[in-house]
């Protein structure tokens, strides 16, 4: 019985972080008068996928997510579970730490710490990223719309950005234009790496 109980605690808390995403994707959709057929044919990702993702069944990737962010044109803080902006929020210049907006992709080991206003349609927000053990953004490269910068505070992180990597331990830093194929990793078996990451993206409608 107890190994049941263990179980059933993960089992809960996880499907409530894809429905707040969900229900973010599916809002910024309506908001801007698209339908999911027009979403899966600019996203290039199937109807009964993006369904999924809106209803809170299905945990998308980063790549997933910044693929959709480009489409709605809001950048991926976007999709951080705030409500569509309002002036206090757009207007918003300190954000304290127990208000920090959290997106965590519990299944690829990330999870990322809003630090900017959230709710907000600013061009420049300012991420906490935590990478577990292993956690990874997946195999294949990804592109989006800005540019990206970071200092790893903390473990280590390998880069990849078109053909060539890095192995990025504390202390060291990066920026790059989010349109070259990308992706990140923790490489390490047993230390959490951290990360303060910047994203600008060139334009917001």
């Amino acid at each position: 019985m107890s190994g049941g109980k263990r179980m059933s605690k993960p089992a809960k808390a996880k499907p409530a972080m894809d429905v707040a995403v969900g229900q973010r994707i599916r809002d910024l959709r309506r908001s801007r008068a698209m339908s999911l057929e027009e979403v899966a044919a600019r996203t290039r990702l199937s109807i009964g996928f993006l369904s999924q993702i809106e209803r809170g069944l299905s945990s998308p990737s980063l790549r997933v997510l910044a693929t959709l962010a480009d489409v709605l044109g809001v950048g991926i803080a976007g999709l951080f579970g705030a409500k569509e902006s309002t002036k206090t929020a757009s207007d918003a210049i300190v954000t304290r730490e127990a208000k920090r907006a959290k997106l965590n992709l519990w299944r690829t080991g990330i999870s990322k710490q809003l630090l900017s206003p959230a709710g907000s349609e600013g061009r420049l927000n300012l991420f906490l990223v935590h990478m577990e053990p292993g956690g990874s953004t997946g195999d294949e490269l990804y592109t989006h719309d800005g540019e990206e910068a970071g200092l790893v505070l903390s473990g280590k992180m390998k880069l990849t950005v078109d053909a060539e990597s890095w192995m990025l331990k504390q202390g060291d830093s990066f920026r790059f234009s989010s349109r070259r194929p990308h992706r990140f990793s923790n490489p390490s078996p047993d230390v959490k790496a951290v990360v303060l990451w910047v994203n600008c993206v060139s334009a917001v409608s």
